[in-house]
């Protein structure tokens, strides 16, 4: 069995086997029960260490995907139903509540995470460790309402990659991005007030400011940021307190806020007395070569989280604010949830400190990179639309050929492939022909059976 290693990237050597290893089960639609090559054989046949090749079917039990007997022999697990599953991410943001393929795991394709086999363990089980043997404190008592001071201090030499001038009085802990959200809305927002989201936009903001009965204006999204003419028209009819950005490697469409762009929408916020809250938990997927709001302007709320590349199970994110800002939330912080997790943020700290999470989120946007340069070729093969061409990050925004949707999703359920929703990105549930892709699942067979199915001389799918 060729694993096609390359050990001049930088995913680490055992994550490439368990890549490797997962796609040959699923792609191949290995039996139930088929008995893997030896360790030994495979580790020769590749040129690997027996301990790489051992620890990569570990994690692949762990997955489910491969059983063990007798510790040392390795099979092809029997495959657990993802009934409950579907109709548990039926809510989910994005994913559409079509069925998944009945005999086999339908491949998200419009999800709004990285797949878990990129997920690495190496790093984090280590900094996981090493805090349960020496912060016994970080294992029992709750957070500090600001948030550690030993994470917030590498936050703030973070943030001034980003040229965010924040020190730690300037910077509060959430337990994610959605988190820092909900504070800001029970906060800084009068009940019964309008704010201004993007359109299409993230639908769990949606979601949270339907459930604080706040009214929302549509503002369009243009692949140079939010629409700042249609802003001007929205504010010279209505009084918004607050206006929600996402200004780089933007959900859905994978656009970045330009710097004229984001000049103009501060001349209007300041104008109009306007909140600006900065919703940048993509960041780490594009870097710091893009310009931020929170650079140019001191007041705007900036909100970062680690859920997307290091772990949504963590829970760990934060917000850089004024001083004062940062005070009052952190008081309602206190009052709603005590505190963060403190083992949380201290793992995150030592994964900042030693360095191994700038390394990780590198290695992310070098694969993320290349795979979206593979997904436009896909999408332009198959003669789809581009709401521009993103230059890094997560998403594409994408219209097919075919406008009936209804056909679509019989041919996405042919070829194992879930859809995007067609309402949730926006504001008001307005339908949309266009599809939010997800680069890091692009590659699969799954869906380029799909995007070829859909071109306009598209053969007939069986």
């Amino acid at each position: 069995m060729e694993l096609r290693i390359d050990r001049q990237a930088l995913v680490p050597v055992v994550q490439q086997i368990v890549d490797a290893l997962a796609i040959w089960i699923r792609q191949d639609a290995v039996e139930p029960g088929t008995r893997l090559p030896s360790i030994r054989q495979l580790a020769r046949q590749n040129l690997l260490s027996q301990a790489s090749v051992h620890e990569a079917c570990q994690r692949l039990v762990a997955q489910g995907l491969l059983a063990s007997r007798h510790g040392s022999s390795f099979f092809v697990a029997p495959a657990v139903s993802d009934a409950g599953a579907t109709a548990e991410e039926a809510w989910l943001p994005g994913v559409s509540s079509a069925p998944a393929d009945p005999t086999h795991q339908a491949l998200k394709l419009g999800c709004g995470g990285l797949p878990e086999s990129w997920r690495e363990s190496d790093d984090l089980g280590y900094a996981i460790r090493q805090v349960s043997r020496t912060d016994m404190a970080g294992l029992f008592n709750y957070g500090p309402p600001l948030g550690l001071p030993a994470l917030r201090e590498q936050l703030s030499r973070r943030l001034k990659q980003f040229e965010i001038d924040a020190d730690e009085n300037r910077i509060l802990t959430t337990t994610g991005a959605l988190h820092g959200l909900d504070l800001i809305v029970r906060t800084l927002l009068p009940p019964g007030c309008c704010v201004v989201v993007e359109s299409p936009g993230y639908p769990k903001l949606f979601d949270l400011l339907r459930l604080h009965k706040i009214d929302m204006l549509e503002l369009p999204r243009t692949s140079r940021g939010p629409d700042v003419d249609a802003l001007q028209c929205l504010l010279a009819i209505h009084r918004p307190s607050a206006i929600f950005i996402n200004s780089t490697c933007h959900n859905p469409t994978g656009s970045n806020l330009i710097p004229a762009v984001a000049q103009r929408l501060l001349q209007l916020a300041r104008k109009h007395a306007m909140l600006v809250i900065e919703d940048d938990v993509y960041a780490d997927f594009q870097g710091a070569t893009r310009a931020r709001l929170a650079a140019l302007d001191a007041e705007v709320i900036y909100l970062g989280s680690f859920s997307k590349t290091l772990s949504s199970s963590l829970r760990v994110g934060f917000m850089a604010a004024a001083p004062s800002v940062i005070a009052r939330l952190g008081e309602v912080k206190a009052i709603t949830c005590m505190g963060g997790s403190r083992f949380a943020e201290s793992v995150l700290a030592k994964l900042l400190a030693n360095g191994a999470y700038r390394k990780l989120a590198q290695r992310q946007r070098q694969r993320l990179n290349a795979d979206m340069a593979v997904a436009l070729q896909l999408l332009e093969d198959a003669d789809w639309k581009v709401f521009g061409k993103p230059s890094g990050g997560l998403f594409i925004w994408a219209r097919p050929p075919l406008c009936d949707y209804a056909e679509l999703q019989r041919m996405a359920r042919r070829c194992g492939v879930q859809l995007s929703s067609r309402t949730r990105f926006s504001p008001s549930g307005a339908d949309t022909d266009w599809l939010r892709i997800n680069v890091a699942y692009a590659r699969d067979p799954k869906a380029q059976a799909f995007f070829r199915a859909t071109a306009l001389d598209r053969p007939q799918v069986s």
